[in-house]
């Protein structure tokens, strides 16, 4: 296995650990803005952000999957 490989997974899974954490601080940010704007909203946020939370999480599994993927090929 090249060096290469190795290190285009470590690079995969670190960009998807940040991509991840500001896609997140930026939906929740967001959310508690709306909150604080109209809290007579805020149970339809927080399912809305959940919801975001949900499908912004879903890119850096895949890209830790592909990450073992290329590390155990």
């Amino acid at each position: 296995m090249g060096s290469l490989t190795l290190i285009g997974a470590g690079l995969a899974a670190a960009g998807a650990a940040i991509g991840a954490g500001v896609g997140n601080g930026l939906v929740i940010s967001k959310m508690l803005e709306g909150m604080a704007r109209q809290p007579e909203l805020s149970g339809q946020l927080r399912t809305n952000m959940f919801i975001g939370v949900g499908l912004i999480e879903a890119v850096p599994i895949i890209a830790i999957v592909i990450s073992f993927l290329l590390v155990f090929q």
